[in-house]
C-alpha cells in the first residue's frame, strides 16, 4: 500500500518588533539594546537588520528616539529586509498635537512660562531625537520605498498582523488631531532619485544646522 506523502508545511515569515522594552510580543521576534525580560534578540537596529523576506516590522514610539538620520536609515533598513508585499508599522508622538495642546500665544504669562516648559519636554524629554508630523513620515516613507500608505487608529488595523497590538501608554486626542501617529505603509519599489531630493530638504532644513 502505497504511503502517502505530506506537504512540507512552510516556516512562518518573521516578524519584527523593533524597541520592543519590556512589552513582548507572542509570535513575534522582540528586538532591543537592552538584555530585559521578554527580548529575543540584543541588538542595536540602527546598525543593520539581520533578517530577510519578513511578514511585518513594528516599531511603538521608538523612531522619535532616533536622531534623523539613523531615523531615515532605520527605514531604509526595513525597507530592505521585509519580503515582497511586505507592511511596516510605526507609532510616533504627533508634532501637530504637541503644538496644538502645549502653547498658546494668548496665554497668560504663568501659563505660558508652564507651556514652554511642557513644549520642551516634549521636544527633550524621554531622551526624544525628533519629533515628526504626518507630512514628513508620509515624504520619509515614501522616499524610503514604501506605498499604500495609511493612518490608522490607536489599536486598529485592516491588517490582521497589527489589530491590537499598541501598548503604550495614551493622552487625550483632539478632534481630527491624535496624539500619536500612526501610519502602516507596504514595501514597494525603491525611489533613489526622490530619496536624494528628500536627503537634500533635511540636509537644507535641518542637519546642515546642526553642530557636529
Amino acid at each position: 500500500m502505497a504511503r502517502t506523502s505530506r506537504a512540507a508545511v512552510a516556516a512562518p515569515l518573521p516578524r519584527l518588533h523593533l524597541g520592543a522594552g519590556r512589552e513582548r510580543l507572542p509570535g513575534w521576534i522582540n528586538i532591543d539594546m537592552q538584555a530585559i525580560p521578554g527580548v529575543d534578540v540584543i541588538a542595536d537596529v540602527t546598525h543593520g537588520l539581520d533578517y530577510k523576506d519578513v511578514e511585518a516590522v513594528y516599531a511603538e514610539h521608538f523612531l522619535e528616539h532616533l536622531p534623523l538620520e539613523a531615523a531615515l536609515g532605520f527605514l531604509l533598513e526595513a525597507h530592505r529586509v521585509l519580503g515582497e508585499g511586505g507592511w511596516i508599522r510605526l507609532s510616533t508622538p504627533n508634532l501637530d498635537w504637541v503644538w496644538a495642546t502645549h502653547y498658546r500665544l494668548d496665554s497668560d504669562p504663568d501659563l505660558k512660562r508652564r507651556a514652554a516648559l511642557a513644549l520642551n519636554r516634549a521636544f527633550h524629554g524621554w531622551e526624544h531625537q525628533f519629533l515628526w508630523n504626518r507630512e514628513i513620515l508620509e515624504e520619509a516613507l515614501l522616499s524610503c520605498g514604501f506605498g499604500e500608505i495609511r493612518w490608522c487608529r490607536w489599536g486598529e488595523s485592516e491588517l490582521p498582523v497589527f489589530q491590537g497590538i499598541e501598548h503604550h501608554e495614551t493622552y487625550a486626542d483632539e478632534e481630527k488631531l491624535p496624539h500619536v501617529i500612526i501610519a502602516e505603509a507596504q514595501k514597494a519599489a525603491s525611489q533613489p532619485e526622490r530619496l536624494a531630493r528628500f536627503k537634500e530638504q533635511l540636509h537644507e532644513g535641518f542637519l546642515g544646522h546642526m553642530r557636529g
